[in-house]
């Protein structure tokens, strides 16, 4: 937990009760770097994932939580993958718009870097903006990300876009 102007910011592993958290989410405007909303069916399947990955040795999503008011602002989690051969973990959040632009995410992400490096078996974890999203592009630099490139990211399967490679090296890892 950190504390951000008297509001104290924690990191949760998902629960089932986020389900409606992931709906919020999946709206057009939170959407737009990552190829549009999902259908109901690909957010039910998409809960389950996050509900089983903390459940893995492959990583965890978290909600973002907001106290004393117990209020759930966003998404952030880390999860295995792999990248030019190599594996790694890479990472992703999201804010809900009323709540953007106040360093939430930013406190979010350093959480859960703490986390994943506590349970790191990777040495790098990377994140992958849109080029086209500013404010996550500026988190990656807030807390010292190495600039890797520009790069094809496919997001979702099936659609390419250009993004950030950033790279972040835990503590842990191998």
């Amino acid at each position: 937990m950190l504390e951000r102007r008297n509001q104290i910011i924690h990191i949760k592993p998902w629960e089932e009760n986020d389900l409606e958290l992931l709906f919020q989410i999946n709206s057009p405007e939170m959407t737009r770097h990552l190829g549009g909303p999902e259908n109901k069916e690909q957010i039910l399947k998409r809960h389950q994932r996050y509900l089983e990955l903390c459940n893995s040795s492959m990583g965890c999503m978290f909600s973002i939580v907001l106290l004393p008011e117990l209020e759930s602002v966003g998404s952030i989690g880390y999860w295995q993958t792999s990248w030019k051969n190599e594996d790694v973990y890479e990472m992703g959040w999201s804010v809900l718009p009323s709540h953007q632009g106040k360093g939430i995410a930013t406190i979010a992400a350093k959480l859960m870097i703490e986390e994943a490096s506590a349970h790191a078996k990777y040495k790098y974890i990377h994140a992958f903006p849109s080029i086209d999203n500013p404010a996550s592009n500026a988190i990656c630099r807030k807390l010292d990300f190495e600039f890797i490139s520009e790069c094809e990211f496919e997001y979702p399967q099936g659609s390419f876009m250009r993004c950030n490679n950033w790279r972040f090296k835990l503590n842990s890892g191998k």
